[in-house]
């Protein structure tokens, strides 16, 4: 870290004492004169003119700047800078900043509220293990406008070490049941000890689960905190709650069994699937999908077919999918071509079917987006369409080609993602004309796709 810090306090410096020759834009090509830009507004810009720098690098998924930006973070106490750019670095896990961010805590007096949340939100996103003493000495400040931002991230923080993640969750519990802390945080607190994953929480939240008279959310954060610790010693706690009085405690439960195994978990998975409350019906296929539970297919056969809640039949055509067997590529393959099936039930089987084996099925989800075109069926026609432009297949260049040649401005740009996707290089010269095209979003993106092909 020192050496990395070093060599970019040097490349600052460097930087500030740089200078642009008199005409130098002449020269430049047009990518270097907007990195001499992007270079200018970092030393000299405006905090608003920064946030639309940052967009720009955002949108363009360049890490290009990363390091003038770290030597800008480490001397500013710009609210807005500060708040822009750990947002930025965190969102893309990216490190750099985190005696900054650290430093933001320790001299928060000196910082604004944005700028310190912005910090403790930064550290928790990295999971900096060196985060975890200044963020408990954050939290026993009982300082409110930081204690729940702290809260999270200190449960982040401390899953990367064993021995860590089992003193936090220590003296998270402890917390919790000494200090008889606001409601408001108590939900934090509980979801906390489960982003440990430390056993050392399992009583604790096994404790809430179990007690009737606490709050139904905080059960259902209790359930949602033991199925991400993930340990067989919280299981009786939930396959308990699968029978709740309380539906939200019960679908919850459900939903919490993903990670665990056994006959029991199996059971209480299938039964779910009875329940009158539509969310534990969800969970159902929910954790089927997440255990491949192939015992769950008639159920999710039946769901698909029969349920009146349109989430539930979504979510065990994405179930069926994820179990992908002989058995459930044919009741998807049925769901997809019967024509009296609701459009987003088709839309969603077509979309399983193309995910597990395109080759086999992307002809016939073409026909039949074909024939959706020829009915004005918009809706099955637009979401058929999407799921063919995103697949991966040696049969869509015929489609692709088909496109460029006669499709509207839609189809022509969705048959630049098949071309780019697929790796199309033989319509490159049906790609070309499109460039000079009045529309141009679509000369543009005709431009990037030549040149993806042609890299």
């Amino acid at each position: 870290m020192a050496n990395r810090l070093s060599r970019i306090a040097a490349l600052g410096a460097a930087l500030c004492l740089s200078s642009f020759p008199a005409g130098a834009e002449s020269t430049q090509t047009e990518s270097s004169q907007t990195e001499s830009v992007r270079l200018a507004t970092i030393r000299y810009g405006t905090e608003t003119e920064i946030a639309a720098l940052i967009e720009s690098l955002r949108n363009d998924q360049s890490d290009s700047l990363d390091d003038e930006l770290i030597v800008l973070v480490q001397s500013t106490r710009n609210r807005s800078i500060l708040q822009q750019v750990f947002s930025f670095f965190g969102e893309r896990d990216k490190a750099g900043l985190e005696e900054r961010a650290i430093r933001a805590i320790e001299e928060r007096d000196q910082e604004t509220n944005e700028t310190v949340i912005a910090a403790v939100n930064y550290l928790g996103r990295l999971k900096v293990k060196d985060a975890v003493e200044p963020l408990r000495k954050l939290i026993d400040t009982r300082e409110r406008r930081f204690m729940v931002s702290a809260i999270q991230a200190l449960g982040r923080v401390s899953a990367a070490d064993q021995e860590t993640a089992r003193s936090t969750a220590e003296f998270l519990s402890g917390y919790y049941i000494d200090e008889d802390p606001p409601d408001e945080y108590r939900r934090d607190i509980i979801a906390a000890v489960g982003e440990t994953g430390s056993a050392a929480g399992i009583s604790f939240l096994a404790g809430i689960v179990s007690n009737t008279e606490s709050r139904v959310t905080l059960r259902m954060a209790a359930l949602e905190a033991l199925s991400k610790i993930g340990d067989k010693e919280g299981l009786p706690a939930i396959i308990s709650a699968v029978s709740d009085g309380d539906p939200n405690v019960r679908s919850s439960a459900v939903a919490a069994l993903g990670p665990f195994t056994g006959e029991d978990v199996d059971k209480a998975i299938l039964e779910a699937f009875r329940d009158s409350y539509y969310r534990t019906r969800i969970s159902a296929a929910q954790a089927s999908r997440v255990r491949g539970l192939e015992a769950a297919i008639p159920y999710l056969k039946f769901r698909c077919e029969q349920d009146d809640v349109p989430q539930v039949r979504d979510e065990s055509i994405r179930a069926l999918g994820a179990i992908n067997t002989g058995e459930t590529t044919a009741i998807l393959t049925a769901l997809f071509e019967e024509r009296k099936s609701p459009d987003a039930v088709r839309i969603r089987s077509a979309e399983m079917l193309v995910t597990n084996d395109a080759e086999a099925c992307i002809e016939k989800v073409i026909a039949e987006m074909d024939d959706a075109k020829s009915r004005n069926q918009s809706a099955l026609y637009n979401g058929l369409l999407k799921i063919v432009a995103g697949a991966h297949s040696s049969r869509l260049e015929a489609l692709a080609r088909r496109f460029l040649g006669s499709g509207d401005t839609v189809e022509r740009s969705f048959a630049l993602d098949i071309a780019a996707n697929n790796n199309f290089r033989g319509l490159v010269e049906d790609i070309r004309p499109l460039t000079e095209s009045r529309n141009t979003s679509l000369a543009r993106k005709a431009q990037l796709t030549l040149d993806k092909l042609s890299g």
